[in-house]
């Protein structure tokens, strides 16, 4: 691991302290963590994005839509 320097306003440091001791982690833990979790979400959002403006540039046709009707349809008992 590396040892890293970051700046934070006194609120958020207490809070930060806070959340710490509430899930039983240390503060570095707490921010490897959270940054993890937003790195995650970035990625996410990044992918559901490309996706979004592929089927912007090219949209489903009723017909490709209509292919899939059974698929979602609950099976016959």
């Amino acid at each position: 691991m590396e040892t890293v320097q970051i700046v934070l306003d006194k609120q958020l440091l207490h809070a930060a302290d806070r959340a710490a001791r509430r899930t039983k982690r240390n503060r570095s833990a707490l921010v490897r963590d959270a940054l993890r979790e937003h790195l995650q979400r970035l990625d996410l959002y990044t992918k559901e994005k490309i996706d979004r403006e592929g089927y912007a540039k090219q949209p489903e046709t009723r017909d490709e839509a209509a292919r899939w009707e059974n698929e979602a349809a609950w099976p016959a008992q």
